[in-house]
């Protein structure tokens, strides 16, 4: 395994989508996401993301080939699904940054990737002015029944980088669960880290 990570720009990103899609499809498919994924959905999503001035791609990877991606952009450019819980309840976003997803294929994990995805996107977001950054983490249910046994949630991980959960402020995303007929919508927890 020879792991290097860094940040594309320009043309970079644009050629890098299409592994990025696959990364997606294939990590978000396991626990907690369960997300059955299609390329077409990931083909738009993608385009969008890589189109905001400012967006970052950080990747992973081994000999050549990308094992792992992180996004960030600033929160002006997202949906407004993204922006309204902040809005409502009058914290601004022009200032902020907001992480998309951090994925990573199982055998890569334990080796620093995940640091380095946040250090790469934070350093992107200071860069850009960004005071704070924050993402959105999928709320399941103690319970769940696909909720695998000894199942560690990335809380401890994303405290230790200085992140925390926003009191009552979730948003919801809908996607397509793996044996589901349609989409439905899951509540997401915003977290937050400051430092301007």
């Amino acid at each position: 395994m020879s792991l290097t990570v860094r940040a594309l720009g320009g043309e970079e990103i644009a050629a890098a989508l299409g592994d990025l899609a696959d990364l997606r499809i294939a990590v978000f498919a396991a626990w907690p996401y369960l997300y059955d994924g299609d390329r077409d959905y990931e083909a738009r999503y993608l385009a969008e993301y890589a189109a905001a001035p400012d967006a970052v791609l950080v990747a992973a990877f081994d000999d050549g080939r990308i094992v792992g991606a992180a996004t960030a952009a600033p929160m002006r450019h997202q949906k407004d699904a993204f922006r309204a819980p902040f809005e409502a309840r009058g914290i601004a976003t022009d200032a902020l940054f907001y992480f998309g997803e951090s994925v990573l294929l199982p055998q890569y994990r334990g080796h620093g990737v995940g640091h380095a995805f946040f250090d790469h996107r934070e350093a992107a977001a200071m860069r850009a002015g960004a005071t704070a950054a924050c993402f959105a983490a999928v709320i399941r249910p103690e319970d769940h029944p696909e909720r695998p046994e000894g199942h560690r949630p990335l809380d401890a991980f994303w405290q230790g980088r200085g992140y925390a959960p926003i009191d009552g402020l979730v948003t919801e995303l809908a996607w397509k669960e793996h044996g589901a007929a349609d989409e439905t919508a899951k509540p997401m927890q915003y977290w937050i880290k400051r430092w301007g």
